[in-house]
């Protein structure tokens, strides 16, 4: 695991696209995201909103990943203590079910959104100044069509999507381009140091087949000018 890079002050308030609303269904499986090398934890209350936390219970370290949603809670792997929705904190600790855990024993969490068919979460604090995330709306007639993993910087995968023909618009998130000759989006993530994702949308009619070729082509080429760096 690469260790989370400094949330400095050209950073705080700064939304990050974790992943698709579809990537975290209401009372299933924890989901793991990284953006700017912090680990998080991404899931749903029972109401249905998204939380993002740190990926490390409080108790032994353990990722919560490895855990369960149980009665609306969060429940760690390892020996089950069992974290509340929106406020992280214990409610539960199995080998003490008569005891009330500490008021102060809870997961770090992060400011979270939905928007656009899009969980963001901000680094900083989530007690600082309230933001909104970017509105990236699927234009009508499109769809979600993958999420790509790039073995490259997002430094890298900025100047190669321009190299490409990829524009920007409006920031370094949503990036405007083509594959296979079609209009396409791409909502950039800095992930890790050498490791970007890239949440693509094209059109609904166009051929799924010959988009999701061109979305693998394209990730050859920018790990190819990144120099295949592992």
């Amino acid at each position: 695991m690469s260790a989370p890079q400094d949330t400095t002050q050209a950073t705080r308030g700064r939304w990050f696209p974790l992943l698709p609303s579809t990537d975290v269904a209401p009372a299933s499986d924890v989901v793991a995201a990284f953006a700017q090398g912090q680990e998080l934890a991404v899931w749903r209350s029972e109401a249905g909103s998204p939380q993002v936390w740190e990926n490390r219970c409080p108790h032994r370290s353990v990722r919560l990943t490895l855990g369960q949603v149980v009665d609306g809670r969060l429940s760690c792997a390892y020996h089950g203590w069992s974290y509340a929705a929106d406020s992280a904190q214990c409610e539960r600790i199995p080998a003490h079910p008569d005891r009330t855990p500490p008021a102060n024993l809870c997961v770090k969490t992060f400011a979270c959104a939905e928007r656009g068919g899009i969980v963001w979460a901000r680094l900083d604090s989530p007690e600082a100044p309230a933001t909104e995330p970017p509105l990236h709306p699927l234009p009508e007639g499109w769809q979600a069509l993958r999420t790509l993993s790039v073995r490259a910087s997002a430094t890298a995968t900025r100047l190669a999507l321009a190299q490409f023909g990829w524009q920007r618009d409006g920031g370094d998130v949503l990036w405007l381009g083509a594959l296979d000759g079609q209009p396409a989006q791409a909502l950039l993530l800095e992930a890790q140091p050498e490791l970007t994702m890239l949440h693509l949308r094209c059109e609904t009619h166009s051929d799924l087949r010959a988009r999701h070729a061109a979305a693998r082509q394209l990730r050859a080429q920018i790990e190819a000018v990144n120099g295949g760096k592992p």
